[in-house]
């Protein structure tokens, strides 16, 4: 409905009649926006923005914008119009914005049409309100607007003062109608007026075009019961550049034509190495047809920034071949970029021939420069919109409270270490960094960074094992500053105290430095929150750094009687549970194969061996591609089941868990991989065993993985035999994975970790399998060997 500065009206029907010429015959139409590609309107006069929308395209008679602020407006210039002696009655366009919202429109006008008087005009403004949320015709007599406007002299119309900022507007087939208008019954002074725009009679040929116009003739798709269909939200680095899949379970990737793919908060930073750098996102041969309209994203590139666009259909759904594409440079589209983020969109129509019944893909090609994209996905109908990400609730059971009592305790103190010397530490025993660490010696202080949370820092407390039960009651203290992003462990050495003997460490617990740290400077953790035993301990090992562009700095390491009083700030939260690590069976005289996902077209062959050995093994499993039909796991792993096998997790998308950087993002993992088992099992209880990728691990992941399995007793399994596929599978001398097997074989390891990514490592499985027989030992699955009840048990 209409608020006029000087009229508060509703429009209902013909309430009354203006007087005025016939000189007219018809509408004069200003834009339906048939040119808006060539910068013009109706009238071969300059329309726009100025730069002054986060985002805008035409499409459909109408453009679609996002104010950026209440600076934001929208033109059109056109020559001195005489409306009255002409016999034009009144402004006409379609309208959509938020409901309830309102926009101002800005009459410009001059003294007369004569050249001398058109350099200069004055503003008069009508408002129009209580707008529906649908597209509206909008009706305004020339009537009503403040100012006393020279209605034989206008020479621009001015939206401004939009509601609502960061939503999506329309304004459609802007005309000045011929005859008669409505008038309303009802006025009302206004109450504030709308800023002025302070702009000359408009005559600048330079837009800031965000999007791209439409050619399209056809009926618009309905968009009637429908949201945005996504297609990638850049969830996850690791299910885009380990897996290649987007959000839609589709392929994606850059074939590695790009220098690099980075994946953070929701955005894909893509690097092109050269102009033959390509990136793609398929869509499975969908149907598009009277539901999406076209594809929206937010794009943040650098002033200059051009690439190609290109969709892909298929003549044939299921076929291999056939496919036809369509491409358009982003010039084409009339993007440009000034290195901030807008929303951008394409309706298909502008690429003339798609067939949207069977579309197939995305690829964006010849990129000059790097690309930053936002969620992208399908909008509904013909009004461009933008994915919302969706709003989580807040992780549960993070640790926050509540706090636990914090007793002296009788042990003497001792230091540790306080980085005086780079080779030792306080107690003459070792300490050092794991390869690839950087670190950093200063004064009685190391400063660490790392870009892998699978990187550590170890200081020793003993050559052998050193007993800290005497000090169970004690602190370790900890001065620091900088990041606290990072666990503490405590090790645990085997029974026979003998580094040579696999396992070596034999366990470890991991507690989040950052639950334990008080003021930014000091963490205190009492050692009983350490669930290891205490009498064979090796040494502390600082670990899963998660966020690269900080760095910690260690001042000292130490044993302490007592923390500060609670009035100091120092409370100390209670112990989370963090599941079991394992490395090794523990049931007498087993042995057990552990086997992680690896290409799907080895998988049979390896349930083959497996079979033909009459030895049951466990299988840990990435989720999502237990979900894509293309790779039949589901239906492998489930006849596996059936013949006992354990299907255990292994997260949903392969990341270094420790290393994501939030618990919202570990969650994602924990909480998708569960329900891809439970979808690919729905008879079956989920598998409390889980393998982190890479055998990252950490105080996160560990606490995530129990609060996600609602099961303290989780195990998170290592292995003690590595038959080391990632460093020879695919090199000169793959029989060195046969050599590694015997080795640790031969130092006592009894579980083992292996792939079947590679020719060679499923070539030599049938060697490891008599290789585990011969040494007397019973094979069977990770749970059996690890002595849980819950396990099938021995036939």
């Amino acid at each position: 409905m209409l608020l006029d500065r000087r009229l508060a009206t509703v429009v209902s029907g013909l309430l009354a009649i203006t007087t005025v010429s016939a000189a007219c015959t018809s509408d004069l139409i200003i834009d339906d926006f048939t040119k808006w590609v060539e910068g013009t309107n109706n009238l071969n006069y300059p329309n726009g923005d100025d730069a002054s929308m986060t985002s805008i395209a035409a499409a459909a008679g109408k453009v679609q914008f996002i104010p950026k602020d209440g600076g934001s407006y929208f033109y059109e210039s056109f020559s001195c119009q005489q409306a009255v002696t002409n016999g034009y009655g009144g402004i006409q366009f379609t309208l959509e914005g938020p409901a309830g919202g309102s926009v101002a429109l800005e009459l410009q006008t001059s003294a007369s049409c004569n050249a001398s008087d058109t350099a200069n005009y004055t503003s008069s403004y009508n408002v129009i309100s209580s707008l529906t949320g649908s597209q509206q015709t909008i009706d305004l007599p020339l009537l009503g607007f403040d100012n006393n406007p020279n209605y034989d002299a206008i020479v621009g119309l001015v939206w401004s003062e939009f509601s609502k900022t960061n939503s999506i507007w329309s304004i459609g087939n802007i005309k000045l109608t011929c005859g008669a208008v409505a008038a309303p019954t009802t006025t009302t002074a206004p109450t504030t007026t709308p800023s002025s725009t302070t702009r000359s009679v408009v005559t600048s040929t330079t837009r800031s075009v965000i999007t791209t116009a439409t050619r399209s003739t056809s009926a618009s798709p309905t968009a009637t019961a429908c949201s945005n269909l996504l297609i990638d939200d850049w969830e996850s680095q690791s299910r885009l550049t380990f897996l290649g899949y987007n959000a839609m379970n589709q392929a994606s990737s850059d074939d590695g034509t790009m220098s690099s793919i980075v994946v953070s908060n929701h955005r894909v930073l893509l690097t092109p190495k050269d102009q033959q750098s390509y990136f793609y996102s398929q869509f499975g041969c969908l149907n598009t047809n009277n539901k999406y309209g076209g594809i929206s994203f937010r794009i943040r590139a650098a002033r200059g920034t051009t690439f190609a666009v290109q969709m892909s259909y298929f003549a044939t759904c299921g076929s291999s071949t056939g496919r036809k594409t369509i491409s358009m440079t982003s010039t084409q589209l009339k993007w440009t970029f000034d290195g901030t983020e807008r929303l951008y969109w394409f309706p298909f129509s502008v690429f003339t021939g798609l067939d949207t019944t069977k579309l197939d893909m995305i690829y964006f090609s010849s990129f000059n420069a790097a690309v930053i994209l936002g969620p992208m996905s399908f909008y509904c109908g013909s009004t461009a919109s933008e994915y919302i990400l969706p709003t989580l609730p807040p992780p549960s059971n993070t640790g926050a409270s509540p706090t636990v009592p914090a007793p002296s305790s009788n042990a003497k103190p001792f230091v540790i270490d306080t980085f005086s010397n780079q080779d030792t530490n306080s107690l003459g025993q070792w300490h050092g960094g794991d390869d690839g660490m950087t670190v950093t010696f200063g004064k009685n202080s190391i400063t660490i960074r790392t870009n892998d949370s699978d990187l550590g820092w170890n200081t020793q407390l003993a050559a052998k094992c050193f007993d800290l039960t005497p000090y169970s009651t004690a602190y370790l203290h900890v001065a620091y500053r900088g990041s606290n992003k990072f666990s503490i462990a405590l090790q645990q050495h085997n029974a026979q105290c003998d580094e040579s003997i696999k396992p070596y460490p034999e366990t470890w617990d991991s507690l989040e430095a950052a639950r334990y740290s008080f003021g930014g400077s000091d963490i205190y953790i009492p050692l009983s929150h350490f669930a290891i035993n205490l009498t064979r301990t090796i040494g502390f090992n600082l670990r899963g750094f998660f966020s690269p562009s900080e760095s910690t700095t260690i001042s000292a390491l130490e044993i302490v009687s007592s923390v500060p009083s609670s009035s100091s700030g120092v409370s100390i939260p209670h112990k989370l549970p963090s599941g079991k690590l394992v490395f090794a069976c523990t049931r007498p005289n087993s042995f057990a194969f552990a086997i992680d996902d690896g290409d799907p077209k080895l998988a049979a062959r390896v349930a083959s061996i497996v079979s033909a050995a009459s030895i049951p093994v466990t299988f840990f499993t990435v989720g999502l591609p237990l979900l894509d039909p293309s790779t039949n796991l589901s239906k492998i792993y489930r006849d596996m089941a059936a013949r006992g096998h354990q299907i255990a997790l292994h997260s949903y998308t392969h990341p270094k868990m420790e290393g994501l950087p939030t618990i919202a993002d570990i969650d994602w993992e924990y909480t998708n991989d569960i329900g891809a088992v439970r979808q690919t099992f729905p008879s079956s209880k989920v598998s409390p065993y889980f393998r982190p990728p890479f055998g990252t691990e950490g105080a996160r992941m560990r606490q995530r993985l129990v609060e996600n399995l609602g099961d303290e007793n989780a195990h998170i399994v290592g292995w003690s035999i590595d038959v080391e596929d990632w460093l020879w599978a695919e090199s000169d001398t793959p029989e060195k994975q046969l050599e590694a097997f015997k080795r640790d074989l031969k130092a006592g390891g009894n579980l083992v970790v292996m792939h079947y990514l590679y020719e060679s490592t499923v070539g030599y499985l049938e060697e490891f399998i008599k290789l585990a027989k011969g040494t007397g030992k019973r094979l069977m699955r990770v749970d059996q060997c690890m002595e849980d009840p819950n396990a099938p048990p021995l036939t």
